[in-house]
């Protein structure tokens, strides 16, 4: 097993990450908590240890060497729809992680500001064991929103987005910590780094042109080719806000792989779940069949296509249609939005302004109109005659009360649908004369042949005895 405390690994040359710590230093020293106390801490007890009496997984439901893991939640510049779409997950939810509710997943211990109990020094004691190595368990981190070049506002006495203070400064005084630099030295020895939300992931809005703060995402911060203690690149989860399943979900995954209960989930080339970002929003998208047909919204509201309303729906790598944002129900096509694109790297100076038709979106819908012009009154032509029983073809009376003004079909109706009804049965096997089939043998099982055994006379034809049969 690999020992999480004691491994001790170099940044990337050359990458952001490295350059930050070079310039802020070595990180020598810890609060006291003794001198401390326990201030700011209401119920005077850790949320680790409140829920460790509930939370501690048995032998029934650990199948392997990890009871716990460790999450480092941080937030960067980001305006914390991350943690409500996380914390409003249901599949599975955070609760029932963090009391390892989940067979074969070691229980979570989240440290995160808004949930958490303890607070100031207190708060920040496990992300001091981790960088010290004697923490008690392996852990993860998770950025939310992007980071920032602290190098930046550091040269001024200022910070971007920091995270409690330390005795990092001249002289072992304190020190506003940065989300940068709490990334960068725990990345050092994390099992696993994730990037949950767009800003995260890709930089997002932060890093949008002209923004004077140099945000960029955790990849390009810590550089190509950074690999966890156990190997793992940085595992990205994009939107704005993400669906909160997909974040779930997807640590769960990593969670057996940390266990030694499950491979390495697949992530595609971009550090996304393949499982989750392999389709485009249009092709689950509950308004891709108007597409097909020719038909778009005219306005919003309107049940139609949303392409030439500014959707980037087909281009788009989301699975926010089929999924819902949250317990399968929602999602911006779901309820009436256009897709701006907010899962992808490009997002958002690649697909500015918002609302307006994308140029490309011209030669499909074009070529969408003509052949829906001939695919829909053949679709409505067919679903008239498959809206009437048998029954009324034959009597030519339609027994609904609210239908007695409806129109029989003409003559025309009637002998396209003949023939179409014969092509439909031509290859019907089930109309053609057969050997009986079933379970009773060649001779019934009583020496009898398997039509005597059903009531047939030797010779007797079942066809003339089941007149409905043709």
């Amino acid at each position: 097993m690999i020992d999480y405390h004691n491994q001790h690994r170099d940044l990337i040359p050359g990458s952001p990450a490295q350059k930050l710590l070079e310039g802020l230093g070595r990180a020598v020293g810890f609060h006291d908590l003794d001198h401390i106390g326990a201030f700011g801490m209401p119920t005077g007890a850790y949320m680790e240890d409140m829920l460790a009496p509930a939370a501690i997984a048995t032998a029934a439901t650990r199948f392997g060497p990890l009871e716990k893991v460790h999450a480092f939640w941080f937030a960067g510049a980001s305006c914390d729809g991350c943690s409500v779409a996380a914390t409003g997950a249901t599949n599975p939810t955070v609760e029932s992680m963090m009391l390892g509710a989940h067979p074969g997943i070691p229980r979570v211990i989240l440290h995160h500001p808004v949930i958490n109990m303890e607070s100031g020094a207190h708060y920040m004691r496990a992300a001091e064991q981790a960088m010290e190595g004697t923490l008690n368990a392996p852990y993860v981190v998770i950025l939310e929103g992007s980071i920032m070049d602290e190098l930046l506002a550091f040269d001024q006495g200022g910070y971007w987005s920091a995270a409690g203070e330390e005795p990092w400064g001249k002289g072992g005084e304190l020190r506003p910590v940065s989300t940068t630099e709490w990334v960068a030295r725990l990345s050092i020895n994390a099992a696993a780094m994730v990037a949950i939300g767009t800003c995260a992931t890709w930089g997002g809005i932060p890093s949008a042109e002209g923004n004077p703060t140099g945000a960029m995402s955790l990849m390009d911060f810590l550089g190509k080719d950074y690999r966890s203690v156990l190997g793992v690149p940085i595992v990205n989860i994009p939107g704005c806000p993400p669906i909160g399943d997909n974040f779930t979900e997807t640590i769960a995954a990593v969670c057996y792989f940390l266990q030694g209960f499950g491979p390495l989930p697949e992530f595609d080339e971009l550090g996304r779940p393949a499982w989750l970002f392999g389709e485009t929003v249009h092709r689950r998208c509950v308004r891709g069949a108007y597409y097909e047909e020719g038909q778009f919204a005219h306005e919003f509201g309107d049940p139609e296509c949303l392409v030439e309303l500014g959707c980037w729906g087909p281009v788009v790598n989301c699975n926010i249609t089929s999924r819902g944002a949250v317990r399968g129900i929602g999602g911006c096509m779901n309820a009436g939005a256009a897709c701006i694109g907010c899962t992808m790297p490009g997002f958002p100076d690649k697909f500015t302004p918002f609302y307006k038709r994308p140029p490309g979106s011209l030669a499909s819908t074009t070529v969408s109109r003509m052949t829906g012009s001939l695919i829909r009154p053949l679709r409505k032509f067919s679903n008239n005659n498959l809206n009437r029983e048998v029954r009324w073809d034959k009597t030519g009376e339609v027994t609904s009360g609210f239908g007695r003004e409806k129109s029989d079909p003409g003559m025309l109706a009637e002998v396209t649908h003949h023939f179409y009804d014969k092509m439909r049965r031509f290859n019907d096997n089930a109309t053609n004369d057969g050997a009986a089939w079933g379970k009773i043998g060649d001779d019934g099982g009583d020496g009898r042949h398997p039509e005597q055994a059903r009531g047939f006379k030797s010779g007797e034809s079942s066809k003339k005895a089941m007149p409905g049969r043709r």
